[in-house]
C-alpha cells in the first residue's frame, strides 16, 4: 500500500508539472525528427582539385562527379592556393612525377582525390592495353596476308601496333594538416573540443544558478540594495572564472594528450574557446530562468545543446537539405567550431576568424540582455 501511495504521489507531481512532461515526451520526438531530416540530406560529397601542368588526358580521366577540377597558373604555389581558395588538394606534374598536396582537414575529401587519381591511372593503362590488343589484332590479320614479309621483319607486328605509351607516373603526396595516418578523429577534434567546452559550461552554470534560486539565496540578495546588474555581473565573473579554468584544461589536454597539430596560433584557439565558454555561460543563466528544478534543467539539453552538435560541422552544412542550412547560422557552436577548424587545420589568423568571433560576441551580448529581462520578470528583481 505504501508503494502504491508513493506511486500515486509521483504521478500527481508529474501531471502537475506540464513543462517536465512536455520536455520528456516532445523533446525526444523533435530530436529524432531532426536526425531523420539530417540523414535524408544529400550525401554526394565533392572535392575541389587544382591541377598545374598536368597532362590533359590524365585530367580528363580524373574528372568525375565527385571531383571538381580547377586549372592553375604555372607560378601558383600549392600550399598558398589551398589556403586561399580552400581546395581539397593540388596536383602538379613535372615529367612523369606527380606531386599531390592535400589539405587533409577532411579525410573523406582526401580519400576521394587519392582514389580518383588511382582510378584515373588504372583507367588510362586499361585503355592503352585495349588499344594495343586491337592494334595487334589488326597486325595479325595483315601478317596472315604477308607471312613472308613478317618472317623477314619480325618487328613488323610491333611497329604496326602503334601502341600508345602511358607514362608510369610516380606519385608523391604531401599533407598540409596531419599525415597519411590521420583519421576522422583529427577532423572531429576541433568540433568536439568546442562542444565539450560549451556543454559543460552551459550545464554547470545553469544548474548552479538554479540552485541559488531554489535555495532562496538569490531572493535574499534581492532584498539588499544590490542592483540587478551587479548580481548578474557577479555571477558571470564567479562562474566565468571556473569556466575559464575548465576551458584551459580542455584545450591543453587536447593539445598535449591527443598531440593535435595546430597550424595556426594557440592564442587564437584560446580566444575562441573562452568566447564560446562565455556564450555557454550566458545561455545557461538564461535557460535556468525557465527551469523549476535541476531535473528540468537537464531536460533542456536535448532541446538546446544536442542540436548544436548536429549543426557544428560533423555533418557538412552544404550537404544538408536547403531548408536546414539556415538553422546552422543561429547556432553558436557552428561559429565556434568553424573558427577552431580554420585555426587548427588551415592556419587561419585573427583577421580570418574575425567574423566568427564577432558573431560569438553578439550571441553573448544577446543572451546577457535576455537574461536581465527574464530575471526582472521571473525573479522579481
Amino acid at each position: 500500500m505504501r508503494t502504491i501511495a508513493i506511486f500515486k504521489r509521483v504521478l500527481q507531481e508529474m501531471f502537475r508539472d506540464k513543462r517536465t512532461l512536455a520536455l520528456m515526451f516532445v523533446a525526444p520526438l523533435l530530436i529524432l525528427t531532426l536526425i531523420y531530416f539530417l540523414f535524408q540530406s544529400n550525401n554526394d560529397q565533392t572535392a575541389a582539385l587544382g591541377v598545374q601542368n598536368v597532362n590533359s588526358t590524365l585530367v580528363k580521366a580524373i574528372d568525375n562527379d565527385h571531383v571538381t577540377i580547377h586549372q592553375l597558373s604555372d607560378s601558383a604555389s600549392a600550399k598558398r592556393v589551398i589556403r586561399q581558395k580552400d581546395y581539397a588538394g593540388v596536383l602538379v606534374q613535372k615529367g612523369d612525377k606527380l606531386t599531390l598536396t592535400l589539405q587533409n582537414s577532411d579525410q573523406s575529401k582526401s580519400a576521394i582525390l587519392k582514389q580518383s587519381l588511382q582510378a584515373a591511372q588504372v583507367k588510362l593503362k586499361t585503355k592503352a592495353m585495349a588499344t594495343t590488343l586491337k592494334a595487334q589484332g589488326q597486325a595479325l590479320q595483315k601478317l596472315q596476308q604477308a607471312l613472308a614479309a613478317a618472317t623477314r621483319n619480325p618487328n613488323l607486328a610491333q611497329n604496326q601496333a602503334g601502341a600508345p605509351k602511358v607514362p608510369n607516373y610516380k606519385l608523391k603526396t604531401h599533407y598540409l594538416y596531419g599525415n597519411a595516418d590521420s583519421t576522422f578523429f583529427n577532423t572531429l577534434l576541433p568540433i568536439m573540443m568546442g562542444f565539450v567546452v560549451f556543454f559543460f559550461v552551459f550545464l554547470i552554470s545553469g544548474i548552479a544558478l538554479l540552485k541559488e534560486r531554489t535555495t532562496g539565496t538569490l531572493y535574499r540578495l534581492l532584498a539588499t540594495p544590490v542592483k540587478r546588474s551587479e548580481i548578474i555581473n557577479g555571477y558571470l565573473v564567479g562562474y566565468g572564472l571556473f569556466a575559464l579554468i575548465q576551458t584551459l584544461l580542455i584545450v591543453f589536454y587536447s593539445i598535449f594528450v591527443f598531440k593535435i597539430q595546430i597550424l595556426g596560433s594557440i592564442w587564437n584557439l584560446l580566444i575562441i574557446n573562452v568566447l564560446l565558454a562565455f556564450v555557454a555561460l550566458t545561455l545557461g543563466l538564461f535557460i535556468s530562468t525557465f527551469a523549476a528544478s535541476e531535473f528540468q534543467m537537464v531536460q533542456f539539453i536535448p532541446v538546446v545543446v544536442i542540436p548544436q552538435i548536429f549543426f557544428s560541422g560533423i555533418i557538412p552544412i552544404n550537404q544538408m537539405a536547403h531548408w536546414l542550412q539556415p538553422i546552422a547560422r543561429i547556432m553558436p557552436l557552428y561559429y565556434g567550431a568553424d573558427a577552431m577548424s580554420n585555426v587548427i587545420q588551415k592556419g587561419a589568423n585573427f583577421m580570418n576568424i574575425g567574423f566568427d568571433l564577432t558573431i560569438l560576441v553578439g550571441f553573448a551580448v544577446l543572451f546577457l540582455m535576455l537574461n536581465m529581462v527574464t530575471m526582472r520578470r521571473y525573479r522579481q528583481v
